[in-house]
């Protein structure tokens, strides 16, 4: 999962892959959701039925602050770190608009990049490194960046697949 702020535009993508084990078990997993009248993304990296979890709870979240993108990813991380149940959720977050970009994980964590890029899940670190070489050494506008980022991604990491959903804002 990759999401990046650039030139006015905010694009989140993610591959479609679900594994359970060394097996993958689904290709077209749609990770990436429009969230509050179609002004936030989120995306998850992590067991997929924790993940959709996540978005039910964070889109509660954005609804309670009509639509404070800071401060419901506060809110879910505090609540994330101090609730049982939710302490044993196996994803992370990503959630952005058109200002802001944060990365929520269940340590409590809410990570706000210095370079509005930021990526999770098992190719993340791939994603990341062909995102930011591409933000500072091309003229690719973000949609670009994040679709050609997911296909390096995809070339290297066996558990990353390139059936991609891209949301742009």
């Amino acid at each position: 999962m990759l999401a990046l702020r650039h030139d006015g535009k905010s694009v989140m993508a993610s591959d479609g892959q679900v594994t359970l084990g060394q097996t993958v078990m689904k290709e077209g997993a749609r990770k990436v959701r429009r969230l509050y009248q179609d002004r936030v993304l989120a995306g998850f990296a992590g067991s997929a039925a924790d993940g959709f979890a996540l978005f039910q709870r964070f889109e509660s979240k954005l609804e309670e602050y009509r639509g404070n993108l800071e401060r419901a990813a506060v809110e879910l991380a505090r609540d994330w770190r101090t609730d049982r149940y939710l302490r044993r959720l196996e994803a992370m977050l990503v959630v952005l608009d058109t200002e802001r970009l944060f990365l929520v994980s269940g340590t409590g964590d809410l990570i706000e990049p210095d370079d509005a890029v930021v990526a999770i899940g098992s190719g993340g670190p791939f994603a990341l490194a062909a995102a930011r070489a591409l933000v500072r050494h091309t003229s690719l506008d973000a949609r670009a960046i994040v679709e050609e980022a997911m296909r390096i991604a995809a070339g290297i990491c066996i558990y990353t697949n390139d059936h991609l959903t891209i949301e742009e804002l």
